[in-house]
């Protein structure tokens, strides 16, 4: 399973990241590229637990079983997945701020490993180890770098 403790996956995902353009044509989604890489960092906040959003309810009931299918068994974001209503941004962003944001965060959640990450449930699929973190950041990035064809 990739994740973003992996030296390789990391550079991957730093190497998708710089072809993406602040005109980068999305193919699913309402973001453009600067408010996708905002929701990126606050994805990456809630993992080194700057921020922690309440459990939902129908995390609690369907949590285990998403975890399992994605996480454990790698398979990739749908497109037009829901996400917690605190992660979604609508106001304009500056791309390249919003990049080095991004990339700063990946960077001190790459190098701060496992004791780095939060021990807070995530909001929909519960407890995570710090692998799973590691492998849900992953395939977050993963996601939206697909959604713009990076």
């Amino acid at each position: 399973m990739k994740n973003l403790f992996e030296a390789t996956t990391l550079e991957e995902v730093k190497e998708r990241m710089a072809q993406l353009r602040p005109d980068s044509e999305r193919l699913w989604g309402k973001m453009t590229p600067a408010q996708t890489l905002a929701h990126c960092s606050a994805a990456m906040e809630m993992a080194v637990g700057e921020i922690s959003p309440p459990r939902l309810l129908i995390g609690r009931l369907l949590g285990r079983l998403a975890k399992k299918a994605m996480i454990v068994n790698e398979k990739p974001m749908p497109r037009n997945s829901t996400t917690n209503k605190s992660l979604v941004v609508r106001d304009e962003r500056e791309f390249v701020a919003e990049r080095q944001r991004l990339r700063g965060l990946i960077d001190r959640f790459a190098t701060g490993g496992p004791g780095g990450c939060t021990r807070h449930p995530h909001f929909f699929f519960g407890p995570l180890t710090p692998v799973e973190w590691a492998a849900l950041m992953y395939q977050h990035l993963d996601h939206h770098l697909r959604q713009f064809q990076a």
